[in-house]
């Protein structure tokens, strides 16, 4: 019986890393400037782990196959150095495994989180809430008015508290439940939530921020190929959580342009 379950073991082991080598379950198609370094940075990191899992999985199996059934008589073997030199072993491979990767991924990730956004990078903030995304341009002033929590009024639509009776840099904002962006352009994300946790994911974009509760968070990307795609939330946020999405359409300059124009006149 022991001698199945170690065969059984490497069975679902080798099974288990099928789909993985080839791709079956994979990601979506890359549409940004800073994606090709996170998808390099997650085969290296599928590999390092899978080679771990099989390793471990084959150790296993040997272990139980040839210590499992002992006869009376046979002594009983330590582990040379016992508890404390397994401990130790562990920390250090998994630890030299960790800083690695850590090592290699800040070529991933330094595009996006460790270098600012360029100056004539455009500016879009987005607003997440139960259970909804709203994204907010400036209009021909380039500015964005001050929003104001307190007048905030999902029933008036005001979804970003902007005093349009007072302030002259609210009248020519524009406010959408849907992104667009053009292609091609540097987009600056200023992000922020009036509730709860939430997170912006879109995975054709290599993108993924969570929103904190009473932070103002910053993220840009570039995103290369005209198209539409879903914006998620995988911060489970209450019992809406399932249905927050959104869309964000990458449109070409002139496409865009008329796109914040008819936004406009629908304020």
């Amino acid at each position: 019986m022991a001698k199945f379950f170690a065969v059984t073991i490497i069975a679902i082991a080798i099974i288990s890393a099928i789909p993985i080598l080839r791709h079956t379950w994979w990601m979506a198609e890359d549409i940004s400037t800073h994606g090709a370094p996170i998808d390099e940075q997650m085969s290296e990191t599928m590999a390092e782990a899978g080679i771990a899992f099989l390793a471990s999985q084959f150790i296993l199996a040997f272990f139980i196959w040839k210590f499992s059934n002992p006869k009376p008589g046979d002594k009983v073997k330590n582990f040379p150095g016992g508890a404390k030199a397994m401990v130790w072993a562990a920390v250090l491979l998994v630890g030299t495994e960790v800083m690695a990767l850590g090592v290699f991924g800040v070529k991933a990730w330094a595009n996006v989180y460790f270098t600012p956004p360029s100056a004539d990078a455009m500016s879009v903030q987005v607003q997440a809430g139960q259970f909804a995304f709203y994204f907010r341009y400036p209009g021909p002033d380039g500015k964005f008015a001050t929003a104001h929590p307190d007048l905030i009024s999902e029933a008036n639509q005001n979804f970003y508290g902007l005093d349009l009776d007072h302030d002259p840099d609210a009248k020519d904002d524009i406010v959408t439940a849907q992104m667009a962006v053009p292609v091609n352009r540097e987009i600056h994300l200023l992000m922020h939530t009036k509730d709860v946790g939430h997170s912006f994911f879109v995975p054709e974009l290599r993108v993924q921020q969570d929103f904190v509760p009473g932070l103002d968070l910053s993220l840009h990307f570039t995103a290369t190929k005209v198209g539409k795609y879903e914006i998620v939330c995988t911060q489970l946020c209450g019992l809406g959580h399932y249905n927050m999405k959104a869309y964000i359409s990458v449109l070409s300059q002139p496409d865009f342009d008329n796109w914040l124009k008819q936004q406009a006149a629908m304020q």
